[in-house]
């Protein structure tokens, strides 16, 4: 077997990304810093989902891997980033910049204390914040909280937010999850069946 001095990678984090330039960098930058907060040997991936404004070559500048999915919609383009993440856990979150990659060390706390997934609340009465842009404000005030009230209600899962696309997980977990769903369904399918399944969630 080939021997190799490099250390083993804690987490990845996979950010889709379609024409972001504008907020990228401060994205990659902001989940680099991170890995130094909370004592991590990281990554970044990201998922680039056939961007046209030089994403990828900013991506690569920074020292992120780029990982190139052809086949467009959100979850194909989160399937074929977590398949080439290297870390025991994996943090997924937009490269918009609607959501606050310096909150990882919080996320990645959780996963060290055994949750298996660990989902972020941008909702006041979880003690989350919504940042600008970041939410419709149909979505705020009547999609987003009925919708995951059902979530709670029919399959127990312990979360005010289950739309939330900033969330971690164990790759163990998403390894038995086996999701399929290729569009914005892909992070509902996974709070479904992380619940079905059992799994020790966070929020």
């Amino acid at each position: 077997m080939e021997q190799t001095d490099e250390p083993a990678i804690e987490l990845s984090v996979v950010m889709p990304c379609l024409n972001e330039a504008d907020t990228l960098e401060v994205c990659i930058r902001k989940a680099q810093d991170a890995f130094a907060a909370c004592g991590a040997q990281g990554e970044v991936i990201v998922a680039d989902n056939g961007s046209d404004d030089g994403c990828p070559e900013i991506a690569r500048d920074l020292g992120a891997r780029v990982v190139h999915v052809a086949s467009r919609g959100y979850g194909h383009a989160l399937m074929g980033g977590i398949e080439a993440a290297r870390g025991r856990f994996v943090i997924m979150g937009d490269a918009d910049e609607s959501y606050d990659f310096s909150e990882i060390p919080s996320f990645l706390t959780a996963l060290r204390d055994g949750a298996e997934l660990v989902q972020g609340c941008r909702m006041p009465s979880g003690g989350g914040q919504i940042l600008p842009g970041a939410m419709p404000v149909l979505h705020r005030w009547f999609g987003n909280p009925l919708l995951s009230r059902l979530a709670r209600v029919m399959f127990d899962v312990p979360v005010k937010d289950a739309y939330c696309g900033l969330r971690g997980f164990t790759r163990d977990l998403y390894d038995r999850l086996e999701l399929r769903c290729t569009g914005m369904e892909f992070a509902t399918e996974m709070i479904i069946k992380s619940a079905l399944l059992g799994a020790r969630v966070a929020e």
